[in-house]
């Protein structure tokens, strides 16, 4: 639980972040932006921990894991949110940039 949480902390800001003063996108309200966030990452977190390692030789898992979460956090962002692929795709890499940096510095 604590690492869902420590995660929503960081990515969410990031997503609004980007939202907000990146894109310039205003006509998104930032209460769907916050639910995407916390969507994502609700719905990312647990297989990236609990389902695909068993499946994942553990050299490659931080890189495979890492990209199907950016992959699958896009295209929720993408139908949520209705930002363009390119976009969507930016706002999730740097959004599991971010926390999985600094979840490599709190560690």
């Amino acid at each position: 639980m604590l690492a869902l949480v420590t995660t929503w902390a960081i990515e969410i800001p990031v997503l609004v972040a980007l939202f907000r003063f990146l894109f310039r996108e205003k006509s998104r309200s930032f209460c769907r932006i916050i639910f995407t966030g916390l969507l994502c990452t609700a719905l990312t977190l647990p297989y990236l921990w609990f389902v695909l390692p068993p499946f994942v030789d553990a050299a490659y898992y931080p890189l495979i894991g890492e990209a199907l979460v950016v992959v699958v956090e896009a295209v929720l962002i993408n139908c949520i949110l209705g930002f363009d692929v390119k976009r969507s795709a930016a706002c999730s890499l740097i959004m599991n940039a971010a926390s999985f940096g600094l979840g490599l510095v709190l560690l």
